[in-house]
């Protein structure tokens, strides 16, 4: 709706009964941290933007999640596993009702604490690797993060408007697209320290 900073609102859950517009996801993949990079292409920016010109009104219906520019499996490196993993790991374990995800990616260690700093700055290296993976360059991901930041202040068209608005009223500044596209930056320069 008018209100939600994203349009794929997506998470991992226990096994348990869900509403009748609950897109539900299962998989037999061989390794699990395939699952885990499909569950972080889910929640990418990139994905989002591509979803907002889809969704016409306030459900993720099936045809609509079956249009959606999914990245396959085979798009994948081992190091793009390797990186998105942990990642995903540390933003969804944070309940001991989803132990049995983190063990089977090989994690045997207690939830991770609800760190919303923290948080945002793992999707912002999250959403960066998605960039690159999806084939974007930076002014195209400024784009998706802002035009006016791309285009000027004129510029016609808005993409995250809700988000941009809370995270000035919240911090003052645009949190997200600052912290993906340092990210970005970081991840060009070859360094991933924060």
């Amino acid at each position: 709706n008018a209100t939600n900073e994203r349009t794929v609102i997506a998470g991992v859950i226990p096994r348990v009964g869900v509403g009748n517009n609950f897109p539900l996801f299962f998989s037999l993949v061989d390794d699990i941290r395939l699952l885990a990079a499909f569950f972080g292409s889910l929640v990418s920016l990139v994905l989002d933007f591509h979803a907002r010109h889809k969704v016409g009104g306030t459900h993720l219906n099936f045809f609509i999640a079956q249009q959606l520019a999914i990245l396959p499996s085979d798009a994948y490196t081992k190091d793009d596993l390797d990186f998105i993993a942990p990642r995903v790991l540390e933003l969804v374990y944070t309940s001991g009702s989803l132990r049995p995800f983190a063990q089977d990616l090989g994690f045997t260690g207690a939830p991770f604490a609800w760190d919303p700093d923290r948080r945002a700055h793992v999707r912002a290296e999250l959403d960066a690797y998605y960039a690159r993976l999806y084939g974007l360059n930076r002014d195209e991901l400024r784009y998706i993060l802002d035009p006016a930041d791309a285009y000027g202040p004129d510029y016609p068209s808005e993409t995250f408007r809700v988000l941009r608005e809370n995270e000035k009223k919240t911090f003052g500044d645009y949190r997200t697209a600052r912290l993906v596209l340092a990210a970005w930056d970081r991840m060009e320069e070859g360094r991933s320290d924060p």
